[in-house]
């Protein structure tokens, strides 16, 4: 009897346990036929969402980059060669108007209301670009993978902004404040086959000051990111993970996929998760709890 009461008393221990643990993101849609989707940028006010496609090798110059529409509702294809004429293009952000996206040595403009390429501004020296944002004064950041770099485009200028080894090779950009917060992949870098894994880094805009977030105990390759509230959604390419990180640099597992979990987009309003799956040529909807 003894045992048999120790053995429920576990039981409904691990019960509450798990009760109160966060339920793992389900699974709304998912769409196939997109070619090496990379990075997915919602517009919620619009009804859909932009995918980015390398449609190849992510540093050939081939000319088969694209960006497509899909429908945030359903995941249904609205336009799969919405913008054409790229090379390998990456993250994307707008700003001023306009839609901005990384392609290996560029930063591309495009116009939203035709999907017409208008400007490519040249990063000299630069082989990776990975991911784009703007603040809140329209400069767009994008940093470049390979270098450990982060160039700036303001006033109609593209210059190198900041870099040195201690952006831990950056890849995915959000801003947060008066910060711009790095979702750093490793050294050496998307260069190599392996990178060592990395963690969230915390640049200052005004005096370029960089810190790790938390105790910089490394998660992973890390590559896009999204913010939730206090916290940012984080995924990591290699591994093929999704980690809630708290401020303080705590990861937690949210969600485990296949190698290939790019630049994730984020409907914080909804808790909607936009997942490109990039060796599977698809992209997923997750909500999250």
């Amino acid at each position: 009897m003894k045992s048999i009461g120790a053995a429920m008393a576990l039981l409904l221990a691990s019960g509450a346990a798990l009760a109160g643990a966060a339920a793992e993101p389900a699974k709304l849609w998912e769409t196939p036929g997109f070619k090496t989707p990379e990075s997915v940028l919602p517009v919620p006010a619009e009804g859909f969402a932009y995918v980015s496609n390398v449609a190849g090798q992510p540093t050939d110059k081939d000319g088969n980059g694209f960006i497509s529409k899909l429908s945030l509702a359903d995941g249904k294809i609205i336009a799969l060669e919405w913008a054409k004429g790229l090379d390998a293009p990456k993250g994307m952000a707008p700003s001023g108007g306009k839609l901005y996206t990384a392609d290996i040595d560029k930063l591309v403009e495009i116009d939203p209301a035709s999907g017409k390429i208008l400007v490519k501004f040249e990063a000299p020296g630069a082989t990776f670009l990975n991911d784009v944002v703007a603040d809140k004064d329209g400069n767009v950041y994008v940093s470049d993978s390979s270098t450990s770099t982060i160039w700036r485009l303001a006033g109609g200028k593209l210059e190198k902004w900041l870099e040195g080894p201690e952006l831990k090779f950056p890849n995915g950009l959000t801003i947060d404040g008066d910060k711009l917060i790095v979702a750093a992949w490793g050294a050496p870098g998307t260069s190599a086959p392996k990178s060592e894994p990395a963690n969230l880094i915390s640049v200052g805009l005004a005096d370029k000051k960089v810190s790790n977030l938390g105790d910089g105990a490394p998660v992973g390759n890390l590559d896009g990111i999204e913010a939730d509230g206090d916290d940012f959604i984080v995924s990591d390419w290699v591994a093929g993970k999704v980690f809630r990180i708290a401020r303080s640099g705590k990861a937690d597992e949210i969600l485990a996929l296949k190698q290939g979990t790019a630049d994730i987009g984020y409907v914080a309003s909804d808790k909607l998760l936009l997942i490109p799956l990039m060796m599977e040529d698809k992209v997923a909807a997750y909500k999250v709890e």
